[in-house]
């Protein structure tokens, strides 16, 4: 398994492919480790707040939905 390694300041060079690949491993749920697909969720969580547009398709993924909490 190839994983994508990107600090907080190279969230600006991610392409759409990037995400893509990113959202298929998270798809696929298939990590050695719990680590590995957390520290995938958490990269795809920072991209979604960077560059919204790329993860877009793939918004399931991080179940981000408004909360009622009245």
């Amino acid at each position: 398994m190839t994983t994508l390694t990107i600090s907080t300041q190279d969230i600006s060079t991610v392409t759409a492919v990037d995400v893509q690949q990113l959202a298929a491993r998270l798809e696929r749920d298939d990590y050695s480790n719990a680590f590995e697909g957390l520290n995938d969720w958490h990269l795809l969580r920072a991209i979604a707040f960077q560059r919204p547009e790329l993860v877009e398709p793939y918004i399931h993924l991080l179940d981000l939905e408004a909360y009622d909490e009245a």
